[in-house]
């Protein structure tokens, strides 16, 4: 599983799988790259965000820095969500500036980027969004993007606008920060284009002041520059499958579960086709095929040269092209992209390249007031209650009750009580001690149970008096999942006003933890 993965990466287990050992950022700066023309790719940037309109003095300095013949990167991505989608994708990109900003010297320049994953066509995981107002209404918006379509094809739609602006209206917060909110997202939106450029200028609006570039693989200028690496990677096309593929039994004899397949004659390329669906690229002896039609080498290199942007890599190649273009020293991932990363070592070279450093990215769980206070009489953290809300509840609130027929204490007493009986029992008769024991297991196993359900009883009962469990729900769990992978960061700024960004940007890169909002 891709958390375990992510657990033996922290922990240092992965040497085998992951090239470099994690936050040796010394290593990683050490590889300079003086084969990449930089001023090239500073140029395509700079054209992209002329394009994007934030070509702003923001963005001019990170430029400028990143032309630097010595520059390096940390660089990020995540895929285009609604509205900046969940806090982690920003929060990705704090620790992408954050750890740039540590690591920049006038002699080593270095450049956080935000790679906005333009190309991705799975509009069931960017059409939604959920944000939490002041009256603790979850609200959960949901636009109709089109399915199989790269959402950096995708043109933003006047409806979808019109409900943007309807959440607003209804939203219960100071009508100050919604204002500002609503301008951000107002802007975004009002310099036109695609579905990944509305998330790219917002991106760009919360962190280009801290340094942060937004790159669009799917702008011409560059796409151009990487269509030299796709063209490698059409020389052997089934030589990067194979290697994911080694890479994944030796996970599996290491007893992980590898995140990346790659059945039989599947290539690591995706093609946009005539009709705008982006399909996977087989091959069968030396012909390329989708579901639809079928291409000869020459074909794709004649689509790679008159519109580079149409072929596009699959997961297992997106990291080997992206920092084929970029000068790239760090990758801000989180697990699911460390569990791919251990299979992705050895892509690396088939590109000339070595794999960067794998940063663990930085996790926030915001805490606002009422949710700060309850955790503080609750005595748990965030995490605790996340795992298990209404056992933190209710455990608390059978110690206010002095309710000691749920406590550890009394079940340890049970257990050392049945465990003296058996012991009794078999030194009577021996031929006793096995059915004595299982017997010792199972009531306090039975017990244990028992005191859990007696417990959720307890939060429940409370939360039909005052709605503390829900609460706690609604603010660590919205619908069933951890804030971070669920709740919209605008939800902070609607309610706090700037606050929580600048409480963001002040953490140490890899920070992890809880943040309370004042």
């Amino acid at each position: 599983m891709a958390a375990d993965l992510a657990t033996a990466y922290r922990a240092g287990e992965l040497a085998d799988f992951i090239r470099l050992r994690g936050g040796d950022t010394a290593a990683a700066l050490a590889e300079a790259r003086p084969e990449l023309d930089r001023a090239a790719l500073a140029s395509a940037l700079r054209a992209y965000h002329q394009d994007l309109g934030t070509l702003d003095a923001h963005a001019e300095a990170a430029l400028m820095h990143l032309a630097h013949p010595a520059s390096r990167v940390v660089v990020t991505g995540q895929q285009a969500g609604l509205l900046t989608g969940p806090a982690y994708s920003v929060h990705k990109g704090a620790d992408a500036a954050l750890l740039a900003r540590e690591l920049h010297t006038e002699a080593v320049p270095v450049v956080a980027v935000y790679w906005i994953a333009s190309q991705d066509h799975d509009a069931a995981e960017v059409a939604s969004t959920t944000l939490l107002d002041h009256s603790e209404y979850l609200h959960r918006l949901t636009l109709d993007v089109p399915e199989g379509v790269p959402v950096g094809r995708i043109a933003w739609r006047a409806e979808w606008t019109a409900q943007v602006m309807a959440l607003l209206d209804a939203f219960d917060a100071p009508q100050e920060y919604v204002a500002a909110v609503r301008g951000r997202i107002g802007r975004a939106i009002a310099a036109g284009g695609s579905y990944a450029d509305v998330f790219a200028r917002l991106i760009h609006g919360l962190l280009a002041p801290a340094g942060l570039l937004v790159l669009d693989p799917l702008h011409p200028a560059l796409a151009r520059l990487m269509a030299p690496t796709l063209a490698q990677e059409l020389e052997r096309p089934l030589e990067s499958s194979a290697r994911i593929e080694a890479a994944a039994a030796a996970l599996e004899r290491r007893g992980f579960v590898p995140q990346l397949r790659r059945p039989a004659g599947a290539t690591n390329l995706f093609i946009e086709e005539d009709d705008g669906q982006r399909r996977l690229l087989k091959l069968e002896g030396k012909t390329f095929s989708t579901d639809t039609r079928s291409y000869s080498k020459a074909d794709l290199l004649a689509v790679l040269d008159a519109d580079p942007s149409r072929l596009t890599p699959a997961a297992g190649l997106r990291p080997t092209v992206q920092d084929a273009l970029l000068p790239t020293a760090a990758f801000v991932v989180g697990p699911g992209e460390i569990a791919y990363g251990a299979q992705l070592k050895d892509v690396y070279p088939l590109h000339g390249l070595q794999q960067p450093l794998l940063w663990p990215r930085l996790s926030v769980t915001w805490l606002e007031p009422n949710v700060a206070r309850l955790l503080r009489r609750l005595n748990a953290p965030a995490a605790q209650v996340q795992a298990d809300p209404e056992g933190v509840l209710g455990r608390s609130l059978a110690l206010e009750r002095q309710a000691g027929a749920v406590t550890a204490e009394r079940l340890s007493a049970l257990d050392a009580d049945l465990h003296a009986l058996a012991a009794e029992i078999a030194a009577l008769d021996p031929t006793l001690e096995g059915a004595a024991e299982r017997t010792r297991t199972r009531t306090t196993a039975r017990i244990a149970h028992l005191q859990t359900l007696a417990t959720r009883a307890l939060a429940r009962q409370e939360n039909d008096r005052s709605g503390q469990l829900t609460r706690l729900k609604a603010h660590l769990l919205p619908n069933g999942t951890p804030q971070e992978r669920e709740m919209n960061f605008l939800t902070y700024l609607l309610k706090h006003g700037e606050t929580p960004l600048k409480l963001l940007l002040e953490r140490p890169a890899g920070w992890r933890g809880e943040v309370e909002i004042p």
